[in-house]
């Protein structure tokens, strides 16, 4: 036998190794397992992370988890996840945020709450429940609170983000659409529209009041005219005062949010009940210190939880809403008296009607127009007989009441587009346009001496005057208003060293 023969060398087997037995991971290392990938892999939000928590809540002792989220702005607490209405969590999240930051979890029987931070600031709280929570170790609690904080301040720090850009763009629009309005109504038209759009209500509109406070105007914005109708006859004429929303937006001195107007007192006929609304933001219009309205943006087909982004985002347009308002105010306060000045400077004070300025101003168009077109013109003057006697037996005010009746007949006996004015005295004149040949020139003339000769009622006293009245034709008398207005004159005199009458120039 040779050597070897029949012996098998010593050494390994071979062929594939033996399986060996697979241990499936202890349930708080696979759930904080998958919660480093998840955070890893994906953008932090709260529900899918929530997801992956409850995939293994049974396998780690516990009921259910619920998430607080801090609002700083409100300094309140609300569930973002879990249990909406669970009054035990609650009371424990609360009992953990007045706690000192650096506090270990509070236990209360089957709940335990962990306070979230990130950045050192508190977030949050966490709180767990379940019969087994002596068993989670102390690093999974950390590291779970560790991963929800952090999600809770990415979300926050986005919904900053968003709010910033939100207001940017709110108050930019209010700016490039308010900064040129003509009335405090454009402006708070501006303001509504924006708030509206902010905050992506269904409804707006806005109140304006008068100095007693009383609404003068009510103005549905972007809405159909019967409801806008419905507002406008329930609104105005009514105090503002009257209105609960009005009263607390005053008292709040700005804007006030309401979540659920089911639950607020609101006014019979008011604007809430007539928008039917069922949560609103209601902003003053402020002109420097006074509130000279309101608009007031809701809906009608939903509550709103409003967030203190929210209120940060009311108040901003407030605050800017004010300053539109006021610069429309004071824009509106200055065409006022500009057209009041221009009114003044080209009107009679005694009587209202158009002054030689205004006169001379729309012969030159008339004339102008009446050239291009081959058109004809009359021009009128007329001086009353008798007002010298008027003046000395009855007074001047008897005398001013009388030139004031004088006018009334003037107007009432002409055209829309003739014109009528008194150049001083009791000297008037009457600018006739389109087709004012002889005929209807005196046609036009003896019907008003007719009027003015009538008797006229001053107080208590009956007083009558006669009238001479002169012609003058364009372009057959004078192609310019300087030469019609002599050559009126001139008929006039005639007229009145004949006792009065209609006399034309030739």
């Amino acid at each position: 036998m040779t050597v070897g023969s029949g012996v098998l060398p010593a050494g390994p087997a071979i062929g594939p190794p033996a399986p060996q037995p697979q241990h499936a991971p202890e349930p708080q290392v696979a759930m904080l397992t998958d919660l480093v990938n998840f955070m890893t892999r994906d953008t932090p939000s709260i529900g899918p992370l929530v997801d992956v928590v409850h995939e293994h809540l049974g396998a780690c002792g516990l009921d259910h988890i619920t998430i607080f989220a801090l609002d700083p702005e409100e300094g309140t607490l609300g569930v973002v996840a879990g249990p909406a209405d669970d009054r035990e969590d609650g009371a424990l999240a609360f009992r953990v945020f007045r706690a000192p930051a650096g506090g270990a979890p509070l236990r209360d029987r089957d709940r335990l709450g962990v306070r979230l931070r990130a950045g050192g600031q508190t977030v949050g709280v966490l709180v767990l429940a379940g019969g087994d929570l002596a068993e989670i170790r102390p690093y999974v609690i950390s590291a779970l609170a560790l991963h929800v904080a952090t999600t809770l301040q990415a979300l926050d720090a986005e919904r900053r983000r968003q709010m910033v850009a939100n207001v940017t763009a709110a108050t930019r629009r209010l700016f490039e659409e308010g900064t040129f309005t003509a009335s405090v109504e454009e402006a708070g038209r501006v303001l509504a529209e924006t708030v509206a759009a902010a905050f992506r209500t269904e409804h707006a509109a806005l109140t304006l009041i008068d100095n007693e406070g009383r609404i003068v105007r009510a103005v549905g914005v972007g809405m159909a005219e019967e409801q806008a109708e419905a507002i406008r006859s329930s609104a105005v004429g009514e105090p503002a005062i009257a209105s609960p929303l009005w009263s607390e937006v005053i008292k709040n001195a700005g804007p006030v949010l309401v979540s659920d107007l089911t639950d607020a007192r609101t006014r019979a006929g008011g604007l809430a009940r007539t928008m039917r609304l069922r949560s609103c933001v209601a902003i003053p219009l402020m002109a420097g210190t006074q509130p000279v309205g309101m608009v007031i943006c809701g809906d009608s087909s939903r509550r709103r939880n409003w967030t203190g982004h929210d209120r940060t985002l009311a108040r901003q347009l407030a605050v800017e809403g004010a300053l539109i308002v006021d610069s429309a105010r004071m824009r509106q306060a200055e065409a006022a008296h500009v057209e009041t000045l221009t009114h003044q400077a080209f009107h009679d004070a005694l009587t209202g009607l158009p002054n030689r300025s205004h006169l001379l101003d729309r012969a030159d168009q008339a004339i102008a127009a009446a050239l291009e077109s081959g058109d004809q013109l009359a021009l009128l003057l007329l001086d009353l007989n008798g007002f010298k006697q008027v003046n000395d037996t009855a007074g001047h005010h008897a005398g001013d009441v009388l030139l004031h009746q004088v006018g009334q007949r003037l107007q009432s006996a002409l055209r829309g587009d003739d014109l009528v004015a008194r150049l001083g005295g009791d000297e008037f004149a009457v600018l006739l346009t389109r087709n004012a040949n002889e005929d209807r020139a005196f046609m036009v003339a003896e019907r008003i001496h007719e009027r003015l000769c009538e008797p006229y009622h001053v107080d208590t006293q009956q007083i009558v005057v006669g009238a001479s009245i002169g012609i003058a034709l364009f372009p057959d008398y004078a192609p310019r208003m300087p030469d019609l207005l002599r050559g009126a004159d001139a008929a006039m005199y005639r007229a009145k060293r004949h006792g009065g009458g209609v006399r034309l120039a030739r």
